[in-house]
């Protein structure tokens, strides 16, 4: 089990306790410069001088403590403040607090649900409407356009809180979907991996099968060479299996013992296995053999075997030909039978795979009869220009 780091002491410490700590400096240094002052504020009488500095400074730490658990009571204080501001001597201070309300209001749509979100909003436009008509019902002369502008505020920041949501939402749906597509590509390159690999063996081992059950009475010495190429191949395929098996079962941060991934070097030891089961391959090499990029390399290996495999169980004949061709700025890989043929549509996932990884290698592919008899297999793969250096 991974233990989950913690984060760093400073971002443990929660916003309200960096708001109540920035009052609290400001407040004290205040005091020092006039010491009677803090007297003064424990008898707040409406007139003080600093009174709203010190229902900011409570407004403010309350917010930021409540913002993260409960954003409606937050912007219910901030509103409750600047309600009770209304009669002291500072006339920003209400205005400043509203804004404030409008921050808080903001932050709630961009972090939490549209029924939160609206609910927030609701708060600082239904305390406008309850003031206005309150001043209304008084008699008092009331400038209409102050509550439109402030109002339009809550708006504003609603909009702005909204859009930073849906744009949130919509970048997690694109890593969401970048995520599962990446899961999807791996399950295939798996599955493509371990259909070569099994499909290639399984295929060696019924040949073999299939030649020591015909020549078990007559030829004792060439079905225990049968056997012997079973044993090995059965023997290969399974640790095959183990390794892949255990670099999906292996943790991120733990090391996974797997060997080099096969490539054109490997055609040597393919040719001999496909030899023991009957079927003899000539491999053709033609131009400057260099150095090849890893999934290119591994890509046209799989190519060759996936065709050669379906030589050893299809078509029904005892020789194949294997063209490698370098050519300037791409590889050409062929591969040639002159059996009964087949059709592509009735060749399994096979010719699929093939076709699969020339295609994400932006190469080019092709596999059906030929007219003059037998199948034929052939792929084109550009080679990036670094590599051919």
């Amino acid at each position: 089990m991974i233990a989950t780091p913690h984060p760093p002491l400073l971002k443990r410490v929660p916003p309200g306790v960096w708001v109540a700590a920035f009052w609290s400096a400001l407040i004290l240094v205040r005091t020092l410069q006039r010491p009677n002052e803090l007297q003064r504020l424990l008898r707040y009488n409406g007139n003080i001088e600093d009174a709203p500095l010190l229902v900011t400074a409570i407004v403010t730490t309350l917010g930021a403590l409540l913002l993260f658990r409960a954003p409606l009571a937050a912007v219910a204080i901030a509103l409750t403040g600047a309600v009770f501001s209304l009669g002291m001597p500072v006339r920003e201070t209400p205005f400043v607090l509203f804004l404030l309300a409008d921050v808080l209001v903001g932050y709630t749509a961009a972090t939490r649900s549209r029924r939160v979100s609206v609910l927030a909003a609701m708060l600082p436009a239904g305390t406008l409407a309850g003031y206005t008509l309150w001043r209304l019902a008084q008699g008092y002369y009331f400038n209409l356009s102050v509550p439109a502008a402030l109002a339009s505020t809550v708006v504003i920041a609603w909009l702005i809180g909204n859009t930073v949501h849906q744009n949130r939402s919509h970048a997690d749906t694109v890593r969401a979907q970048a995520t599962q597509q990446a899961v999807t590509a791996e399950r295939l390159r798996i599955a493509r991996e371990l259909h070569d690999m099994v499909a290639h063996n399984i295929g060696i081992i019924a040949i073999q099968a299939g030649v020591g059950s015909r020549v078990m009475d007559t030829q004792p010495a060439e079905t225990r060479n049968a056997l012997n190429a079973i044993e090995a191949t059965g023997r290969e395929t399974l640790a095959g299996l183990r390794r892949m098996l255990g670099a999906l079962r292996q943790s991120d941060q733990e090391p996974v013992p797997l060997d080099p991934a096969p490539g054109l070097a490997a055609l040597d030891q393919l040719v001999g296995k496909t030899a023991a089961a009957g079927v003899r391959v000539d491999v053709r090499w033609r131009g400057d053999r260099r150095d090849l990029p890893s999934d290119i390399d591994l890509a046209a290996f799989r190519i060759v075997q996936e065709a050669v495999t379906n030589v050893v169980r299809h078509s029904g004949i005892r020789h194949c030909s294997v063209t490698v061709d370098h050519r300037p700025g791409e590889l050409a890989v062929e591969v040639v039978d002159r059996g009964c043929g087949g059709t592509v549509a009735g060749s399994g996932y096979g010719i699929v795979g093939m076709r699969e990884r020339v295609g994400l290698l932006h190469g080019e592919f092709s596999a059906g009869p030929r007219p003059e008899g037998g199948f034929r297999v052939a792929a084109r793969l550009p080679v990036p220009v670094e590599a051919r250096q």
